[in-house]
């Protein structure tokens, strides 16, 4: 079976990510032989990376923060991955790029794709991650999905979110 983990890619408070994160997920479940999986870097509190190996680095001593060795094996158990993205200034949440930055060989040779979602309805912060995708030897898929700033909008004015997903379903 092929573990596909759909990343949400943003901790802020009252954030959008969460939604279509779980929309993708419950569209995953309903697949045959795919076993969907949901990592939502809220569970991940992972500090800012500054250790003194590169997780690249052939030889590396093992991560001694406890939330770091949960983040690598969840990214090692996984065969594909769809990050969920905001655009903040530009990029992806620093968050995001952090988790990234934390793992290595657990990324190589797996597929990613991007949803995104804010200014430009997100398309600058997958821009930046498909080359951070590829610097980690990840394989990203040509297209992505950009969700459009009325669905986001509605988010924060009470409106129906769901409605604007399932429009991005054709």
């Amino acid at each position: 079976m092929t573990v596909i983990s759909v990343i949400v890619g943003s901790t802020r408070q009252g954030r959008f990510s969460e939604k279509p994160a779980k929309w993708i997920f419950q569209h995953l479940k309903k697949r045959d032989g795919v076993d969907a999986r949901l990592l939502d870097l809220r569970d991940f509190p992972m500090p800012f990376f500054e250790e003194a190996m590169p997780p690249a680095m052939p030889g590396r001593p093992p991560y001694e923060n406890e939330v770091v060795r949960k983040w690598t094996a969840a990214i090692g158990a996984s065969d594909g991955f769809i990050f969920v993205t905001p655009e903040y200034n530009y990029g992806p949440a620093a968050v995001l790029k952090n988790a990234i930055d934390w793992v290595y060989p657990e990324w190589n040779r797996k597929a990613a794709a991007f949803v995104s979602y804010s200014g430009a309805m997100g398309s600058r912060s997958v821009q930046q991650l498909r080359e951070t995708a590829i610097e980690v030897q990840l394989a990203p898929i040509r297209s992505s999905v950009h969700i459009p700033v009325a669905t986001l909008m509605a988010h924060f004015q009470g409106g129906d979110v769901d409605k604007g997903l399932t429009e991005l379903e054709r």
